[in-house]
């Protein structure tokens, strides 16, 4: 694993270290423990089909930790330097990357503050480190193949406007055990999350959620909520599908707010064609069925021939196994 310290009194972040894995001591009064200054970042490297590891787009991850490091009052770093970092990780746990392009190597990058005082303020010692872990599929097979239900319920939001939905921070995570819980009581896999009185759609589980349709005009469209209200995550597997879908310019492309009534009323019509959660840790998962205020909500996402989803997953998956050589997106482990 990978330690950084950070420690103000002693002039600022300390050198690297890659020991043995281990367990953290901390103070019981660490502020991370009691005021949930922390936060992290997740992300995966790649055995490509020609042999070669890489990682997937490690910049923005970068960027996006750094900006929650600035929320919380924790120190940022040079991201260009934590990749060079990690590089060195993996090149030396190398033999933990899977051969196989069903699996990839996990990076959890982590940052906490170990400042061993109470009281709320920002923390004078931080503690930056990453551990890796081999990992198959986020779904089960059946999952994949049948498509994820989702429990959209008004009662529940993850974000509001002003709030921290827009960084990952773990306090944004704890809270949605309790409905992720009673999602599967209810026989469906995760929850679709709503902001509002309109029931505005913002993400499924931990991921992006988009919407593909035909819109009044007759036209495809691709359809994602907005990066400027701070509910969502700024994803890097949404960024990429919206670069992907911008760059084929086969349908109009639009990141705007949508509510779960113009849900009901596409589907209604048979203008709903697909909907779709992306991440890092599913990278594209299909949705074939939503639970909203009693009614049963069938999702056509898996029943098209040449579905938009499956196209992301597949171009995406080429460019991370090295199908597609030599891609801007991939940052080779020398």
């Amino acid at each position: 694993m990978l330690k950084i310290f950070y420690h103000e009194a002693l002039g600022g972040w300390q050198a690297p270290e890659i020991v043995p894995f281990e367990n953290l001591v901390l103070h019981p009064a660490s502020k991370v423990l009691h005021y949930a200054i922390q936060l992290f970042e997740g992300l995966k490297a790649f055995r490509g089909v020609d042999g070669k590891i890489r990682m997937f787009r490690p910049d923005m991850n970068m960027s996006r930790m750094n900006s929650s490091a600035m929320r919380l009052g924790l120190p940022t770093f040079s991201g260009e330097e934590l990749v060079k970092c990690c590089n060195r990780l993996i090149g030396i746990d190398q033999e933990w990357v899977p051969h196989s392009t069903a699996s990839s190597l996990y990076l959890r990058p982590t940052m906490i503050g170990i400042d061993p005082t109470l009281g709320v303020a920002s923390s004078e010692s931080a503690l930056l480190y990453v551990i890796l872990s081999p990992v198959g599929s986020y779904f089960k097979a059946s999952e994949a193949k049948d498509g994820v239900s989702l429990l959209a319920d008004p009662r529940y939001t993850r974000a509001w406007p002003g709030g921290c939905g827009n960084y990952k921070v773990g306090s944004n995570y704890g809270p949605t055990i309790y409905v992720q819980r009673e999602a599967v009581e209810r026989g469906l896999q995760q929850v679709l999350w709503l902001y509002g009185e309109d029931d505005e759609v913002t993400e499924a589980g931990t991921m992006n959620i988009f919407m593909f349709c035909i819109n009044d005009d007759g036209e495809k469209e691709l359809i994602t909520p907005p990066l400027t209200s701070s509910l969502i995550l700024p994803g890097v597997t949404r960024d990429s599908i919206l670069g992907l879908a911008r760059e084929w310019n086969q349908f109009k492309v639009t990141e705007r707010k949508f509510c779960m009534s113009e849900v009901c009323h596409l589907l209604s019509e048979n203008r709903l064609l697909e909907l779709f959660g992306a991440g890092t840790a599913c990278i594209v998962s299909p949705v074939s069925y939503v639970e909203y205020a009693g009614r049963s909500l069938h999702i056509p996402t898996m029943t098209h021939s040449n579905p938009v989803y499956k196209m992301f997953l597949n171009r995406l998956t080429d460019i991370q196994y090295g199908v597609v050589p030599d891609h801007p997106w991939m940052i080779t482990i020398e």
